[in-house]
């Protein structure tokens, strides 16, 4: 790396920890002071008093609590702020987003307000469990390449009831606008790619993001049903009402696909023989319930491009069974076949930052009770996150002797960030120096809590918009003949 390159990124990282520090408004030396311990403290995040002991956060275990419990932080700002930072981009220019849900389980927190059942996999008989947490939607800019590396844009979390489409939607509007705010897109250059997890509405969501320069792509369940173009009208001497739709796609019967608009052959060092195969303008039947109840006027046609792609094996030896895509676009070609199913391979870069957060930076490890401090907290991980990207290549590859060793430009965020106490020595902090003060008094010895906190009900994030309510015969406390019906 070139000298002048160096400075320019060490000069990028110093800029960015003075946005950061004007983003926080109440409490922002504790804060800021909070980040970098949990920047520079030796191994994994265990709880979060333990960062108090770190040499970087010259304040008390109580300070620190309260900056997370009464701080200010001013998150439209820092958005603002992390999207006018350098994004890598694909080979054809591209920007690509990917968008995650990942939930922050409180199973045993009754008194933690806005919790919502959030779905989970488990091991064993238990695969799937729906488990009371705080679920946060994640947007993300991937890179090319197989790497662990991606720029965390945005975060908000899900309130019960929420409609999971139209919160995406209105999330990735307003990433899409900053981003463009900021210069990273201007007119005449490739529309932006939008990957989606197969829990999301992708058909709804890219009709609400119409007139945006996005595409969006995500995953389709095995057996969905596709409808084709409206077949041209034809006189019909019985009369009748000309057909809105055309014939069945049926994912699950051969019989029902037809001829293919594109088909691609790849070889994959991971996955072997690849094969793609596209099929133009399709779209799901709409029908008035739902999310769709209240739409005014005929219900749209969303018309997109189906691929299916299969591989000849899978990396962890599971059950090889095909994949199916829905992208926006239309007419499609091979080369945007390849773009969309090697995207939304990419897609699962976002699973390493999410193991990252919680298994190295202690995302879910503190046991705080407001919902407040959880997003606080959650934005000071995502602020520490844009640090370790923009230190990438500044870091030297500090390796435990039973390591392989990394080029500097391969290293992976956990140990970029093992190497940060070098680079904080250097950049500084803005943050003041504590004051003495005194503890206060507390709770008197012996004395009991006469204010117990309140317990509240655990949600449901659902399509419909509507608040879930466990049913009357699973409430504690229901006599057992109003159970049974008697």
């Amino acid at each position: 790396m070139q000298q002048g390159d160096r400075q320019e990124a060490f000069a990028t990282l110093s800029r960015f920890r003075g946005d950061f520090y004007d983003c926080l408004n109440g409490r922002g030396d504790a804060l800021f002071e909070l980040t970098d311990a949990l920047l520079c403290t030796d191994g994994p995040v265990r709880t979060l008093v333990d960062l108090a002991l770190a040499p970087e956060h010259r304040r008390g275990h109580g300070a620190l609590y309260g900056a997370l419990n009464k701080g200010r932080l001013d998150v439209d700002r820092l958005r603002r702020t992390i999207a006018g930072l350098p994004l890598s981009k694909a080979a054809d220019g591209r920007l690509v987003l990917a968008v995650d849900v990942s939930p922050w389980l409180r199973p045993d927190a009754a008194t933690c307000p806005d919790r919502s059942f959030c779905h989970t996999y488990g091991r064993g008989d238990a695969k799937h469990q729906m488990i009371p947490g705080w679920p946060y939607s994640v947007v993300a800019a991937l890179e090319t390449g197989r790497t662990s590396w991606t720029a965390v844009l945005d975060a908000i979390r899900l309130q019960p009831g929420a409609d999971l489409a139209a919160v995406t939607t209105a999330q990735l509007r307003e990433v899409v606008e900053r981003l463009i705010a900021a210069g990273q897109w201007h007119d005449g250059d490739p529309e932006i790619l939008v990957v989606l997890d197969s829990g999301d509405d992708t058909p709804r969501i890219a009709h609400l993001l119409a007139g945006l320069p996005v595409q969006i792509l995500g995953r389709l369940r095995s057996d969905r049903v596709m409808r084709r173009p409206t077949p041209p009208r034809v006189y019909d001497p019985k009369g009748g009402r000309p057909p809105k739709h055309g014939g069945e796609f049926v994912f699950g019967q051969p019989d029902t696909w037809g001829d293919e608009r594109a088909v691609t052959v790849t070889d994959t060092r991971l996955y072997g023989k690849a094969t793609a195969q596209a099929w133009n303008r399709l779209h799901p039947r709409l029908t008035r319930r739902a999310a769709w109840s209240d739409y005014e006027g005929p219900l749209p046609l969303i018309e997109g491009t189906v691929i299916r792609l299969v591989v000849e094996h899978l990396p962890s030896g599971g059950v090889n069974k095909p994949v199916w895509l829905w992208w926006s676009g239309t007419d499609a070609t091979t080369a945007d076949v390849d773009r969309c199913w090697q995207s939304f391979l990419r897609r699962f870069d976002v699973e390493h930052t999410f193991r990252l957060f919680k298994q190295t930076l202690g995302w879910t490890k503190p046991r705080v009770r407001s919902s407040q401090a959880a997003d606080r907290w959650t934005w000071l991980v995502i602020a520490a996150h844009t640090q370790l990207r923009l230190a990438r290549p500044l870091a030297v590859d500090l390796r435990r002797p039973w390591e392989k060793p990394t080029a500097p430009n391969k290293l992976t965020p956990a140990r970029v960030r093992r190497g940060f106490r070098n680079l904080w020595t250097k950049a500084g902090s803005p943050a003041g120096a504590p004051k003495p003060s005194r503890p206060g008094p507390g709770r008197p010895q012996g004395s009991k809590n006469r204010r117990p906190a309140t317990r509240h009900d655990v949600g449901r994030v659902l399509a419909n918009g509507e608040v879930y309510s466990r049913p009357a015969h699973h409430k504690k406390g229901t006599p057992t003949h109003q159970r049974s019906g008697a």
